[in-house]
């Protein structure tokens, strides 16, 4: 006779499983936000155009003489009214649409000046550790910027083979092997738990 045993129940990976979750909800909030916003947006210029042709309706019919069918005059105030106030409301929610996104274009451009200024911190507290001659932090500023050698040596009024030579000297007190790797340094600097892109606030 068979004997089956019980085993305990694998686990794939849980914890990556749980931060994948935890990602995409997070992820979740933001883009039911926007949805949200772009459907009373679009709610928002629909009424608006509506409300436009209604009163165009009025003044084409009247100034063309077309005949339409005649409806109270009770009716026809109340319509008019909800037409007013359904536009004075769309001015309302375009203004509070315009300041927040004046809003939110300030605080990011707040998020890219602090992150230019982190960078720029962080530029100088590497130069400083490598012990960069004033002339190596310029070119490799200039190299960062992705400018050519060429291009260095006529900013800077030298030749390209010293241009290359100082090129050289920083790669090896940084010690990578070429401007990529030179600017991946920087890059995943940025990126670590200093400085983290996932805290600037988001519009």
């Amino acid at each position: 006779m068979l004997q089956f045993r019980s085993f305990a129940p694998l686990r794939f990976g849980s914890r990556r499983l749980g931060q994948n979750q935890g990602i995409n909800q997070s992820r979740k909030g933001p883009s039911i936000r926007r949805s949200r916003e772009s459907l009373g947006i679009a709610f928002l210029l629909a009424t608006q155009f509506f409300c436009a042709l209604f009163f165009l309706f009025g003044i084409l019919t009247s100034l063309l003489g077309i005949q339409v069918a005649p409806i109270s005059w009770a009716a026809y105030e109340l319509i008019e009214i909800g037409v007013a106030v359904a536009l004075v409301i769309g001015v309302v929610l375009s203004a509070m649409l315009l300041l927040r996104s004046l809003r939110a274009r300030k605080q990011a451009e707040d998020s890219l000046r602090e992150l230019s200024g982190a960078f720029m911190d962080l530029l100088k507290q590497r130069f400083e550790d490598w012990a960069l001659t004033p002339a190596e932090r310029d070119v490799a500023l200039f190299s960062i910027k992705g400018v050519s050698m060429a291009d260095i040596a006529a900013l800077r009024g030298t030749s390209e083979g010293t241009v290359k030579a100082q090129c050289n000297a920083i790669y090896r007190k940084a010690g990578v092997s070429g401007r990529a790797q030179l600017l991946s340094l920087f890059i995943e600097d940025l990126l670590s738990d200093d400085v983290r892109l996932s805290d600037i606030e988001r519009p």
